[in-house]
């Protein structure tokens, strides 16, 4: 059986009052580069790998981006093509969606399925909430 892995940005939070006492840029707002609403899809088979790519290319579903969010150089839309999730998402995630495209239980007697997780990103500021699907592919 493939193993395929879903992940869904589900909120963006914001504390200004961190922001303001210890960012370089304090008035930096939500996250740039993930939007709530969009949607990846990670395969791992013979013909594609996405995980070995740190999710370049995986952005199915775009959401809707936020008013105001200060772009940095280098900040692109993450998982579209070519680019790779942001690192500090990935560090975060990751070992949820390797677990998933592996086939196995992403966190057992902790969400009511556990095929699901919710997790979100290193950014104490403006982290992201991400909720990370297993699909099972019948072949």
């Amino acid at each position: 059986m493939e193993h395929r892995c879903k992940v869904t940005v589900l909120d963006k939070k914001l504390y200004p009052e961190l922001q303001a006492e210890y960012c370089a840029v304090p008035d930096s707002g939500k996250c740039p580069v993930f939007n709530v609403g969009d949607t990846f899809l990670f395969y791992r088979n013979d013909e594609r790998d996405d995980y070995w790519h740190a999710g370049e290319g995986t952005l199915i579903k775009a959401g809707t981006p936020d008013e105001g969010c200060l772009q940095s150089p280098g900040t692109a839309h993450c998982g579209e093509k070519g680019v790779p999730f942001c690192t500090e998402a990935w560090d975060a995630i990751s070992r949820y969606i390797y677990t998933a495209l592996q086939g196995g239980s992403i966190m057992h007697g902790w969400t009511k399925d556990d095929r699901v997780m919710i997790a979100c990103c290193n950014d104490g500021t403006r982290p992201v909430i991400f909720k990370i699907e297993r699909i099972d592919v019948d072949e």
